[in-house]
């Protein structure tokens, strides 16, 4: 990252740019209307075109969610081999679309080129009003944190690929992935929270770290009630544990704390490298309660507490307990 060309010019417009990783950028139109703007893509991990559009769809589409904004259009961005066949190719935009529909928007347009892994995902534009942004940057001392998916898609696509996943946990990962984190953003914006970030590719432990730096604080995870799609546990005991899980970890060196009976088991597991996770939410304890209501009622998958936030210790600092 620190080689990545720095701007030379400013522009007061821009509420989140690129400074603490947020999930999307937010560009103010005047006092009444911002852009919300992300894009997303990826090669398949799942066998199936069709769930495999639907996944990149809903992983682009999250990002706006996180933020607390409204997708209004969005762009498809593809990569097929030539020899990759239409129908094959005509089932994964079909995929996407599905998705789009589902979140209320138009796909407009988009770009495809030739290559040979076959890629795809979205460009999405959102709105959002001037203010009323949710960042990954505002965690407060005292707040509970709450996931909206289980963890574990990771490891379940890695066993997948390897042929070694039982059909009934692919079938979870691919509900989870595919499920859109729109009623998690209804219920963050009904009751109000103070930080939030979509948990993807640098795992729980990646986004949650990088939300605690961005705020100036600290956390403490409990294994106990963190939410695992199921056969998670065996298959990572089994080895299927991706290369961005394990890029994960190195990452996080120095920045995560194992308390006592937790094993490096645990902490790869946690560190397991999403795709199209849920909501990860910093939340006022006098809210939480009204939130995890808002949670189930807008029928998001979990609406689990797993851990709080502290003032103390070195920011960007997170704790494992059991």
């Amino acid at each position: 990252m620190g080689k990545l060309p720095k701007p030379t010019i400013t522009d007061p417009n821009v509420l989140v740019g690129t400074e603490t990783g947020d999930d999307a950028a937010i560009y103010r139109i005047n006092d009444r209307v911002a852009l919300v703007l992300t894009t997303d893509f990826f090669a398949p991990i799942v066998d199936d075109p069709f769930d495999y559009g639907q996944i990149a769809a809903a992983n682009a589409l999250s990002d706006i969610y996180a933020v607390g904004g409204t997708p209004i259009t969005a762009l498809n961005i593809a990569a097929f081999p030539r020899d990759l066949g239409t129908d094959v190719i005509a089932k994964i935009l079909e995929g996407g679309q599905s998705k789009a529909e589902e979140a209320g928007i138009l796909i407009i347009g988009g770009h495809t080129i030739d290559d040979k892994e076959p890629k795809y995902g979205l460009a999405v534009t959102g709105i959002v009003v001037p203010g009323e942004q949710i960042t990954n940057a505002n965690a407060q001392p005292g707040d509970v944190l709450i996931l909206t998916k289980a963890i574990g898609s990771g490891v379940i696509t890695t066993a997948g690929k390897a042929g070694t996943a039982p059909q009934a946990s692919i079938t979870a990962a691919v509900k989870s992935m595919a499920t859109l984190n729109k009623g998690a953003a209804i219920a963050m914006i009904e009751v109000g929270v103070n930080s939030a970030t979509d948990v993807t590719g640098f795992g729980l432990l990646g986004h949650l770290t990088q939300m605690m730096k961005a705020s100036g604080v600290s956390a403490t995870l409990n294994w106990s009630d963190i939410p695992l799609l199921p056969g998670t546990l065996e298959l990572a005991h089994a080895g299927a544990v991706s290369g961005g899980t394990r890029r994960n970890m190195d990452s996080l060196e120095g920045s995560v704390v194992l308390g006592e009976g937790i094993t490096e088991f645990e902490f790869m597991v946690l560190a397991d490298a999403q795709t199209s996770g849920g909501m990860l939410i910093s939340v006022s304890e006098d809210r939480s309660d009204a939130l995890v209501k808002s949670l189930v009622d807008n029928r998001t998958l979990y609406s689990k507490v797993i851990g709080r936030v502290s003032g103390g210790g070195t920011p960007g600092m997170v704790t494992i307990q059991k």
